[in-house]
């Protein structure tokens, strides 16, 4: 009976940076009996691994996260395991934010504010193929439909203007990496990053580090107050 039980948990990977935060989720979450939290990333880009390595039902993300956003954490993990359901847990819930976890087909949105069980609902819910919303963000994802029945082609979110690799160096970059180190955490040659580097700048017409940070930070990409190293 309780191997029979086990097989129908519901297989969960956290992706939150705070460790504290982490942890309190996870012992939440598996406290329901049918939910188990098989892997836990503190960062994006080991979130897309995990996430190809473990295949969970659902990934439990957070936006905010070092060396890959929360939001291209999602766009690779849907693009690489078909399967897996992202569920957006964030602190912030901005309408930007919003709208593009819903461009991104991530399967639903919570703030961080939301109860357990709440929590434990969306993540029940989401592996049948539904969506789930709080409430709050639920209605203005609606009003935001209708407002955006406007002219094809007025989006200038990042997604259209960058491509997935140049919003990952745009983020490192950002963050205070070298080139010579965005290389190294990408495997890519010195060459290549420094490329896609002046293709940034290029499709932004911004030309300088500091520039790039400020676009980085508005853009939701990176957050909080980052060190500046001009090279």
């Amino acid at each position: 009976m309780k191997r029979a039980l086990a097989r129908k948990r519901i297989t969960v990977l956290l992706a939150e940076d705070h460790t504290v935060v982490r942890q309190g989720l996870k012992r939440l979450l598996e406290a329901e009996g049918d939910i188990k939290v098989i892997g836990e990333a503190e960062n994006g880009r080991q979130a897309v691994e995990l996430a190809k390595k473990l295949r969970p039902a659902v990934v439990v993300m957070d936006i905010a996260m070092p060396l890959l956003n929360g939001l291209e954490a999602t766009r690779q993990i849907l693009k690489a395991v078909p399967g897996a359901k992202v569920l957006i847990l964030s602190a912030r819930s901005d309408d930007a934010y919003v709208e593009q976890v819903a461009a991104l087909g991530a399967a639903g949105y919570l703030v961080k504010q939301a109860s357990a069980h709440m929590l434990a609902e969306a993540v029940r819910e989401v592996p049948k193929g539904n969506v789930f919303f709080s409430p709050s963000i639920s209605m203005r994802l609606q009003d935001s439909s209708r407002r955006s029945a406007g002219p094809e082609g007025s989006s200038t979110k990042i997604g259209d203007r960058l491509s997935s690799r140049e919003v990952e160096v745009l983020q490192l970059i950002a963050e205070g990496k070298s080139t010579k180190q965005v290389a190294a955490e990408l495997g890519v040659s010195f060459k290549t990053a420094d490329k896609h580097r002046q293709n940034l700048m290029n499709k932004l017409h911004i030309h300088d580090i500091a520039g790039l940070t400020r676009y980085a930070i508005a853009q939701g990409i990176t957050e909080g107050i980052v060190r500046l190293t001009i090279r």
